[in-house]
């Protein structure tokens, strides 16, 4: 098998503690050659510790150099469309961090060019990789949900505004808790439906919290600059009369610290999948069924090995580029309801 040849672009936790171990499992699959960061010396003491070869602070440099056949991309969300154009024009493979992009229209284009290039881009939606995720789609194979019509989605946490980052500045992130944690569940929640376009969203999105300041659970962040949402709540209804119900929050006066789960609806179970339970009709009697013994996964892992197998051509149930335009295009349309 030949090794692929993978580049790092951004110098930040995510890569350090999620991308480069997950493709370290995978050396004989793909080797690491590169780092590229806007500081260099950041760059390069990342890439001493994990044992990359080369460390940049140009991307142009790094395409000249190490010619990779993928980059993965764990920069702020306004960097995630230009860099992504770039690895695409340069014939790269492309693993980009959450969300896609700002806009629609740039994760659009970033799904075209992809095709137009046949390369794979996909995004890390690492939720997909769970064994209860794995689960759900196993008992939709087998009818046991039948036909799926309604989908509560949440991640919630009580006081979690980042104290760090850039994660209240809009200028950069593109928004707040929807775009950086509602998306994971969307994500989980469009796939269940396979991934349909909405034709009727309704969204609300709040700031109450985030600027008025208080106690926070994760670092403590300056509400004279807090840019973002710090909740989202939304509605979606498709043209089957499928419909989904998405909340979102940094920061909302709840009971549970951090809350993230599903509850899917069909016509002939339903499930709640953190932890797994199938609430449907056994021999003429309600019944709830559990499943304790799911395994315990490296969604990262996991979510990373799923990319490679679609770069190779291979079944894979990584997100798609086109679910990618499709899930963008949902976020934009809530942000466009909440300030209409």
């Amino acid at each position: 098998m030949t090794l692929l040849k993978a580049a790092i672009i951004g110098g930040g936790h995510i890569a350090d503690s999620n991308h480069i171990p997950a493709l370290k499992q995978l050396s004989e699959r793909v080797e690491i050659v590169a780092v590229c960061g806007r500081d260099l010396a950041k760059a390069r003491a990342m890439a001493d510790t994990h044992g990359i070869a080369h460390a940049f602070d140009s991307t142009a440099e790094m395409y000249k150099q190490c010619t990779p056949d993928l980059v993965v991309i764990c920069t702020p969300n306004t960097l995630h469309y230009p860099q992504t154009m770039e690895a695409l024009e340069h014939n790269c493979h492309v693993f980009c961090e959450k969300p896609p992009a700002t806009t629609a229209q740039n994760a659009r284009d970033m799904a075209t060019l992809a095709r137009q290039k046949g390369r794979t881009l996909a995004y890390n939606f690492q939720l997909r990789q769970t064994s209860e995720w794995r689960l759900l789609t196993r008992c939709q194979t087998d009818g046991l949900m039948g036909d799926i019509y309604h989908i509560k989605a949440h991640f919630l946490r009580r006081r979690g505004i980042p104290g760090w980052g850039s994660f209240t500045d809009k200028t950069v992130q593109g928004g707040g808790a929807l775009i950086d944690l509602g998306v994971h569940v969307l994500d989980l929640a469009l796939c269940a439906l396979g991934y349909p376009n909405p034709d009727q969203v309704v969204g609300n999105t709040y700031d109450y919290i985030g600027k008025a300041g208080g106690k926070g659970l994760m670092g403590n962040w300056n509400p004279d600059t807090f840019g973002v949402d710090d909740a989202a709540m939304a509605y979606l209804s498709f043209p089957n009369k499928a419909s989904i119900m998405l909340s979102a929050s940094f920061a909302l006066n709840t009971q549970i610290d951090k809350d993230r789960n599903l509850e899917l609806f069909g016509t002939k179970g339903g499930v709640r999948l953190f932890p797994f339970t199938l609430h449907t009709e056994v021999a003429g009697e309600l019944a709830d069924i559990q499943f304790p013994y799911l395994d315990e996964v490296d969604i990262q892992l996991k979510n990373t090995e799923a990319f490679l197998d679609a770069c190779a051509g291979k079944p894979s149930n990584v997100c798609t580029g086109e679910q990618g335009a499709i899930l963008q295009e949902v976020v934009e349309r809530i942000y466009q309801s909440a300030e209409q």
